[in-house]
This record gives C-alpha cells, structure tokens and sequence, in this order.
C-alpha cells in the first residue's frame, strides 16, 4: 500500500496541473479576446480584473500541487523530516494566504453594483475564510513537522553519545 500512495499522488497532481494549466489558457484567450466569457448583461463587471484574479488563483493551486509533490518525494526517500522540507510547507502557506486575499479582492471587485448577485459575493468571501482555515491547518502542520525535526535531532545526538560509549 505504501508503495502505491506516492505514484497515485503524483498522477492525480499531474491531472490537476494539466486541468488548471488548461484553464488559464483559456481564461488567457478570453481575457485578450476581450469577451471575457461575460454576458452582455454584466456590462459593469471589470472582465479583466476579474479574469486576472481568476489566474492569479489558478496560479497559487499550482504552487500548493508542485511543493506537495516535493514533498511526497521527499517522503518517499525518507528525508522529509529535514529543515529543507520547511521551505516547501510555508510556500504551500504562502499560496494558501495570497488564494485567500486574491478570493477577497475577487469578492470586493464584484461586489459594486448589480452584475452580480450579494449571495454569489458572499460565496466566494466564505471560500476566502474556508482557503484562510486550510492555510491555518497548514501552519499547525508545520509545527508539528518542527517538533518531529527537533525529536530525530535530539535522536541523532542521543545514538552518537551512545556509539561513545559503546
């Protein structure tokens, strides 16, 4: 089972990267093409901005794939309880908190005007606080990855002053 955990990781990150890769080209081509995918009707919503924080999202999941992909290689090899694996966790923090503004600033760009409805502004700030929780869960994580890298130093010392002796 545990040999199987890490290839089934990977191939479902590389079918998120491929969606969201996909995605972006085609936020990108609504965005130059102008059209925005936007109804007539939603005349008074910036498709730009809106298409560019839509990105910008899409970006920071990409981020959060990539470093847990770093990170279930370094725990296939054993290594993941090291101080290197600390820079790929507060990445994964960091996208975590910039998708939360970024779904914010989506919120506060839809919310002038009647092109939206309040509920849909009020949806997407809840996914705000609900990506803020995870990117909370994370930082506790975090923690405990420094308590167990702290324990397999101190294991590290006790077993060399053991060989001393020994």
């Amino acid at each position: 089972m545990k040999n199987l955990t890490v290839p089934a990781l990977r191939s479902v990150i590389v079918a998120l990267l491929g969606g969201s890769a996909f995605l972006q080209v085609v936020m990108a081509v609504l965005l130059f093409r102008g059209t925005g995918g936007f109804d007539d009707d939603a005349a008074d919503v910036p498709r730009a901005g809106v298409l560019t924080i839509v990105v910008l999202v899409i970006a920071c999941a990409e981020v959060v794939l990539m470093c847990v992909w770093r990170l279930a290689t370094m725990a296939r090899r054993g290594t993941v309880f090291s101080r290197s694996a600390f820079r790929y966790v507060d990445l994964v923090t960091g996208a975590f908190l910039t998708a939360a503004v970024l779904l914010w600033v989506l919120g506060a760009v839809l919310a002038p005007g009647e092109a939206v409805a309040p509920g849909v502004v009020l949806l997407i700030g809840g996914m705000g606080l609900a990506v803020l929780g995870v990117a909370l869960v994370v930082v506790v994580l975090r923690m405990l990855l420094h308590q167990a890298v702290a324990r397999d130093v101190e294991a590290s010392q006790l077993k060399a002053e053991l060989d001393e002796v020994i």
